[in-house]
């Protein structure tokens, strides 16, 4: 938090639409007290997936497959292979068909065309309706040790605490959890089983970047073959050695890591895929209109998506604000206990949800003020 609070300071100390920020969080940054810990080991969390049995050379082979919803084509008569041990990537924008075909390859979609799994081809299939197949009535502990086999089942808690199940929370019943949960430990139950091909549909989407890492370092070291459908650029740097784009009903293959791909395509991270499309489709539309009435749209639609950023900019301040009396009041009241009638353990509690509130908002903060300065920018270059 300190360090994230430096950061914030040092690099809007000299704008002076920023004052009153930079100013606030100088002054919380000045009241924290910093205390010195020994740094956690976590080099004993080395996770690995279970062996993957050996499959034919060609895992998954489609040719001119092609998916339609009713009227609606998906995917139009197109040609993919990957082979045994390939880590590869599905990206494009939302709605281009990446689970769709997911989907198919793991026999959970009807098509159209050709389409052959290799020999002895063990699927493991990871989404976020994943955690429907999870038993409600068992513990989160119950759940990974019916499964765990061989020396793992010395390091379930280890495994359950990389991914966020720490103390008690590992005795809760799946049927309490959220959706988050539930589907980090539907990955947990993937690391167990013995798949050579695993799908994965946006895996990081409920894991910190420590989780993130792990399961990163896990799948580099996995054997099997690996299809990842995922928007975090840092997440498949160094994973996949190609990418494969969707986009207008079929799919382009690009050799290379994702670093690669976003530099062929000009691109800074791959959200950025979205906002390239729709741009794009804008100007198609556009281009047809006369240049004063074009322009008149531009002008509304910017000034509509400007008012709708400041808004957001405004209703993240005073948050921040009421966040920031709160945990000052609650550190008063730490420092006094004797002008209190709660708990000190319980007034401790609400400070920490409020500091990790208050994080999470400066945040949220930060990146709507740096998304206007953008916007702001683009228009003037314009």
């Amino acid at each position: 938090m300190i360090e994230d609070t430096e950061k914030f300071i040092e690099r809007f100390r000299y704008k002076a639409t920023k004052a009153v920020q930079v100013q606030s969080r100088i002054k919380h940054l000045e009241k924290t007290e910093r205390i010195e810990v020994d740094e956690e080991d976590f080099s004993s969390i080395n996770l690995r997936f279970a062996p993957a049995p050996r499959s034919g050379t060609t895992v998954v082979d489609a040719r001119e497959l092609s998916k339609s919803f009713g009227h609606h084509l998906v995917l139009d008569k197109i040609n993919f292979t990957v082979t045994r041990g390939e880590k590869v990537a599905f990206v494009g924008r939302n709605g281009e068909g990446k689970t769709t075909f997911s989907k198919i390859i793991t026999g959970e979609l009807d098509h159209t065309g050709f389409l052959r799994m290799g020999h002895n081809v063990k699927t493991g299939y990871f989404a976020q309706n994943q955690d429907e197949l999870l038993d409600e009535s068992k513990s989160v502990f119950q759940t990974i040790d019916d499964i765990a086999t061989g020396d793992i089942r010395s390091r379930i808690r280890d495994m359950l605490g990389a991914f966020l199940f720490r103390g008690d929370e590992i005795e809760k019943k799946v049927k309490v959890l959220s959706g988050g949960e539930r589907s980090r430990l539907a990955l947990i139950r993937l690391l167990l089983e013995p798949y050579n091909l695993l799908v994965l549909d946006e895996p990081t989407n409920h894991l910190d970047m420590r989780s993130k890492d792990i399961l990163k370092q896990a799948l580099i070291r996995y054997d099997g073959t690996l299809i990842v459908v995922s928007h975090d650029r840092d997440f498949l740097d160094g994973l996949v050695s190609k990418v494969y784009e969707f986009r207008n009903n079929t799919i382009k293959e690009h050799i290379g890591g994702i670093y690669d791909f976003l530099k062929k395509k000009k691109l800074g991270n791959l959200r950025d895929i979205e906002i390239k499309e729709k741009n794009s489709s804008k100007e198609a539309r556009t281009d047809e209109l006369t240049t004063s009435k074009k322009r008149y749209l531009e002008k509304k639609e910017y000034e509509k998506n400007l008012r709708k950023m400041r808004k957001t900019l405004g209703e993240s301040e005073e948050k921040i604000e009421k966040l920031e009396a709160e945990l000052a009041e609650l550190n008063r009241r730490l420092n006094e206990p004797s002008a209190s009638d709660e708990p000190a353990d319980k007034i401790y509690r609400r400070y920490e949800e409020v500091r990790i509130t208050l994080e999470l908002e400066m945040d949220r903060w930060t990146l709507c003020s740096h998304e206007m300065e953008e916007y702001l920018k683009s228009n003037d270059n314009e």
